[in-house]
């Protein structure tokens, strides 16, 4: 019996794993991404430095947002990508004012509880690996629960279209009602 167990181990951890064809195929999949995001660049003969280093956090302004949000840019605009990203973090019950983006937005919720609302619509709980898209000129706002901090990233295409255009802060009541 004991021998029997120790082929199945020796049979088990002797396979071939199919890991390093993915990583190979993972990569390659990365390589052809990135030159195709370079083809532009690449294209016009012009070649520039695309690495960027970590942004700092900076706290979002009063006239953006209600409590305590840090907002890190992750891609800043550009000509060629048309399209924004960062991440802003939450402090428990801090929140967005009205906005809508003319081309959209999509969040990806990264850690915490949120709630995300369309103007007209109900409140929306959001956690940990939900997405939401925000569609074009829709008026919206996100943030914190009262119970937990709330961390997204966003991502906004097609700024050519602008970028967002800020309203009202979403009162206590509009943000305590279900």
């Amino acid at each position: 019996m004991e021998n029997s167990i120790d082929n199945q181990i020796t049979h088990i951890t002797s396979r071939p794993v199919a890991r390093p064809q993915l990583a190979g195929r993972a990569f390659n999949l990365l390589f052809v991404f990135i030159v195709l995001a370079l083809w532009p660049d690449l294209a016009s003969g012009q070649t520039t430095n695309t690495v960027t280093g970590p942004q700092a956090a900076k706290k979002g302004p009063a006239d953006t947002f209600t409590g305590t949000v840090w907002v890190t840019s992750l891609v800043p605009n550009d000509s060629i990508f048309t399209t924004i990203s960062g991440s802003v973090a939450f402090e428990k019950s801090a929140r967005s004012h009205w906005h809508s983006h003319p081309a959209g937005q999509i969040l990806i919720v990264t850690d915490g509880i949120g709630y995300h609302q369309i103007k007209g619509e109900p409140r929306q709980v959001i956690r940990k690996g939900d997405v939401v898209k925000c569609p074009p000129n829709v008026v919206h706002w996100h943030g914190a629960s009262p119970n937990s901090k709330m961390t997204h990233l966003y991502i906004i295409p097609n700024t050519e279209k602008g970028i967002v255009k800020w309203l009202l802060a979403v009162t206590d009541a509009e943000y305590n009602q279900k």
